[in-house]
């Protein structure tokens, strides 16, 4: 884990965006497509943490950024070009673009002032996105990342945004993939090369920090 003082460099809050990644109902809510992955973003208590981090973002004037990965109906634009786009078809419920299936999940909160981005195609919820132009222009320095898959979307994320130049900070309590003994695995021996990684109780601690000597 990263030590306090680095984390306080790196998350000054006129330069970090939070991002949550696919927190969607149809892939973290009780109607999941994803069953199996859903349960484990609500029992390790990461959707908890999701939703935590983004009420002190809020608090602290940090811009947030939600991640939502949908298609059409009619499958336009779609990736059909590996097993898992495949898969996703046939699964009986549809990230269908203005469904219930990929509004924000509970109990995560969106504020008036948060961006949603959507996505219909890939893997990354940053490349091929408008995610890169919207950071730039919002004068983003430092991601935080969180959300669901640590299998694909997250270290697609982090990956992306390391190569662009920003500072990958991972929320490693509020990240989730399967198997359970997956994620750890994943942070320990990749994230960690590349992000650094710190707890939910850690970023807060920073935030609200940051809150005060703005504020005093």
């Amino acid at each position: 884990m990263a030590t306090k003082e680095l984390l306080a460099e790196q998350l000054d809050p006129s330069s970090t965006v939070l991002m949550t990644v696919e927190c969607q109902q149809g892939v973290v809510g009780a109607d999941s497509a994803l069953p199996e992955l859903a349960k484990e973003a609500r029992e390790s208590g990461a959707l908890y943490n999701v939703a935590r981090l983004v009420a002190g973002a809020h608090e602290a004037g940090v811009q947030v950024l939600h991640a939502v990965a949908e298609r059409r109906p009619d499958g336009r634009g779609a990736n059909r070009n590996a097993r898992l786009f495949r898969a996703a078809e046939r699964l009986p419920v549809q990230q269908y673009s203005g469904s219930r299936a990929v509004r924000i999940a509970e109990p995560i909160e969106v504020a008036d002032e948060d961006i949603v981005v959507r996505r219909l195609h890939g893997l990354s919820p940053v490349a091929g996105t408008d995610v890169d132009p919207l950071l730039r222009n919002l004068g983003c320095r430092t991601l935080i990342i969180t959300g669901v898959s640590a299998n694909v979307a997250i270290p697609n994320a982090v990956f992306d945004a390391v190569n662009l130049g920003y500072t990958a900070v991972v929320a490693a309590d509020a990240i989730a993939g399967v198997p359970a003994d997956y994620t750890p695995a994943m942070i320990r021996n990749t994230l960690a090369l590349v992000a650094t990684v710190a707890t939910t109780d850690d970023i807060l601690g920073c935030l609200k920090v940051a809150r005060r000597v703005t504020r005093a």
